[in-house]
């Protein structure tokens, strides 16, 4: 276009917008922008686009359609036509002098959308880039100048030689604009940029359906004058006061049809519509539907599967209207659409009037109830409305941010660079040790924000903190964190325990399961995992620990000969206790001597029903061990005057400790299933639990309170069921 021609467009463009009072430029503010514009321009700046359109020319057609298709009104208009105009990378302080702060500030949003577009076309196709759109514009009159701007562009470009650059318009057309138009209940602008992307992205789909449909007008108009022949004679005796539009399918969504039922042209059978527009009051709008509904049903057969009600329950964007689908003549299936003149508005410009059915809900603070808002603004050209900050109409309940390749990632709010380095892979998460936001650097606390680009920096010596579980905020990166910790504590506890065991080995001293978890616990750990890492740590003395396990162990066994030990026949049978009784349960010693201190041996643990025997304790009182107690052969063989006799008698009705080792695969609820089965049953009671778990094994020491040898037996057998259970065995 030559340069004379180029004013003289963009005269008669400024002369059309002047008569539109809606669009706020009136000579004075015209003059203002265009002196501003000529001066950018005088400065360097650049008049034509990657199309080799003129961005001003471009910009004041795209205010006419925001304008007459949207009804947008504004300073947002003004802004717009700066924003296109002016460097994006210029100062925005002089713009706030000379337009006002809010003028500058709409620009500022403007141009964050144009930065977001430059992503790579294939993160565009996600809903998560468009809601980050829509939070990055903020300002909701910015997100409807720009599909004004995305239409208009669209009509412009079609003899552009730039195929990257159209191809890329495109894509925000199909993924970005044209879906946004269509929650609005835009659907003209909706259908035009549908038809358009998919003329650009799929040349030779398009001009098929296009020849297609020209080759069939004829027929199909005069297929549409048969069918509505007999309808239009009975609305007519109706009264009804009314007008039908022959409606065929878009281009867009023959194409969608046929690749959804993978069919030919010819296998579309609803290439078109047949609209009837009653013109109603408004309260009996719904009632003159009906009635018209029951007219056509009448003179053809209905198909009351394709029966769809939007006039008692409209659609979420406002759309309202009924839809029937019947066989006409020649046994062809024909759709027909019956709505008053307001809902055809409504359906054509997205002005609804009743854009919400009272009742019909939508969650609080989603994008549906921002799209809402903006109807109802529209509706009543409330500008304050229009202007409210969009981050607070959606909740900010996500956060979008961009890796260095350009690929999209969601998070929650409030979520930190920890969050994202975990979300990314299990592995960065564990070793990072930072990151750099924008080309800064960043520590894993930094709370990030949406539409930032985060690159994460580890380090292969960086290993999982437990403090790190109060700094992320996402359930996936807490579990990754407590796993890996849990591993780490895991493997320092099968290092730690080698070393004790080796130390214990080297005093030719047994390693006895029951004695250290009594030790840990008297030591104050309230878990296995918080000993071994103090005792890898340095901070429990070694010499001192093995000391009172070897004290611990004497007690248990007795296995001393420097003891002083006194004879079981220096014992009157008059002064022995006899007995322990819980109930019924009695535990009868010898020959039924009484008067005796009795206590079980923690080494085995006795429970009712065990074969036992009693053995003498240097203070005069009785251990009760077990026959096939690992102490059992040397207390027998080097202290057999110090044994005596013991059975159970009555009915075992009392609580006996028992320890318990199972070992498994470290699947995923292996745990939760063992503990599951222990509190189902009645007459056990859980006392303590201790896992540890290495190279996907795990192994646990169970404490369990019993009744007697009959219940133990039945819990090991149905522990031993649990899938991914190797071994139960009783300490």
């Amino acid at each position: 276009m030559a340069k004379t021609e180029e004013q003289r467009a963009i005269f008669f463009q400024l002369l059309r917008l002047s008569r539109n009072r809606h669009t706020c430029l009136p000579r004075e503010e015209r003059r203002k922008v265009l002196i501003y514009i000529n001066k950018v321009l005088d400065n360097g700046g650049e008049l034509y686009d990657c199309f080799g359109l003129n961005k001003v020319l471009l910009s004041l057609q795209a205010i006419q359609i925001a304008s007459e298709e949207i009804d947008l009104r504004g300073d947002v208009l003004k802004a717009y036509l700066l924003s296109s105009i002016e460097p994006r990378e210029s100062d925005l302080t002089a713009l706030s002098k000379t337009f006002g702060s809010e003028i500058a500030t709409t620009i500022s949003h403007f141009r964050r959308a144009a930065t977001l577009l430059e992503s790579k076309p294939k993160t565009m196709e996600s809903d998560d880039f468009r809601n980050l759109f829509i939070a990055t514009c903020e300002d909701m009159r910015v997100v409807l100048m720009l599909i004004a701007d995305c239409v208009n562009k669209m009509r412009q470009i079609k003899d552009s030689e730039n195929d990257k650059a159209r191809q890329k318009v495109s894509i925000e057309a199909a993924h970005i604009y044209a879906p946004l138009a269509h929650k609005l209940g835009l659907y003209t602008l909706k259908s035009e940029l549908e038809d358009l992307s998919l003329k650009y992205l799929e040349h030779d789909a398009y001009y098929h359906i296009k020849d297609k449909l020209n080759e069939t007008k004829k027929s199909r108009d005069a297929y549409i004058e048969r069918f509505i022949t007999p309808i239009k004679k009975k609305l007519d005796e109706e009264g009804l006061k009314y007008h039908i539009k022959g409606r065929t399918k878009s281009i867009h969504s023959i194409w969608q049809k046929m690749k959804k039922q993978h069919c030919a042209f010819e296998g579309v059978y609803d290439l078109f519509a047949i609209r009837i527009i009653i013109d109603a009051p408004m309260k009996e709008e719904q009632a003159q539907c009906w009635k018209v509904f029951s007219l056509i049903t009448y003179e053809y057969e209905s198909n009351l599967k394709r029966l769809r009600d939007w006039l008692t329950v409209p659609k979420s964007n406002g759309y309202e209207s009924l839809h029937i689908t019947v066989r006409g003549p020649e046994d062809k299936w024909v759709e027909v659409q019956i709505r008053s003149e307001r809902m055809d508005e409504v359906a054509e410009h997205g002005l609804a009037a009743h854009w919400r059915y009272k009742g019909v809900k939508t969650s609080e603070g989603s994008i549906d109830n921002w799209l809402a808002d903006i109807r109802a603004a529209l509706e009543t050209g409330n500008e304050s409305a229009l202007t409210n900050n969009l981050t607070r109409s959606l909740g900010d309940q996500s956060v979008y941010v961009f890796s260095p390749k350009g690929d999209l990632y969601r998070l929650p709010k409030g979520a930190t660079l920890l969050d994202f380095a975990y979300l990314i892979h299990t592995g960065v998460g564990n070793r990072c040790v930072g990151g750099r936001i924008d080309g800064k650097n960043v520590s894993i606390r930094h709370k990030l924000e949406s539409g930032q680009k985060v690159e994460i920096l580890t380090r292969d010596s960086q290993t999982p903190k437990p403090e790190w579980m109060n700094i992320v905020v996402s359930q996936r990166a807490k579990a990754k964190i407590r796993s890996a910790v849990n591993d780490l504590a895991a493997a320092e506890g099968v290092a730690a325990r080698e070393i004790l065991e080796r130390k214990l080995k080297n005093r030719k001293l047994p390693w006895d399961e029951s004695i250290w978890n009594q030790l840990i616990k008297r030591l104050g750990y309230k878990e296995t995992n918080e000993f071994y890492k103090a005792f890898v740590g340095g901070q429990i003395d070694v010499a001192e620990l093995i000391e009172n396990y070897t004290s611990m162990l004497k007690r248990e066994s007795h296995p001393a000969e420097n003891i002083a030990t006194r004879s079981a026949e220096e014992f009157n049978a008059e002064h022995l206790s006899a007995h322990i009784e819980s109930g019924s349960d009695v535990l009868v010693i010898d020959k039924n001597l009484k008067g005796l201190d009795f206590q079980m041996a923690h080494c085995c643990n006795p429970v009712y029903g065990d074969t036992v025997f009693g053995f003498v304790t240097s203070g005069g009182g009785i251990k009760i061990h077990r026959t096939n107690c690992p102490n059992a052969p040397a207390l027998l063989s080097r202290f057999p005057y110090r044994v005596v006799k013991a059975r159970w008698a009555g009915k075992g009705t009392g609580k006996y400790p028992i320890t318990l080792r199972v070992v498994g695969n470290d699947d995923l609820g292996i745990v939760n299933n063992i503990t599951s089965i222990i509190s189902k049953e009645q007459n056990i009671m859980l006392r303590s639990i201790s896992i540890d778990s290495n190279d996907g094994l795990f192994s646990g020491v169970l404490t369990v309170m019993v009744d007697d040898k009959q219940v133990l037996n039945t819990l090991i057998k149905k522990l031993r069921t649990v899938k991914g259970v190797k071994a139960v065995s009783r300490n």
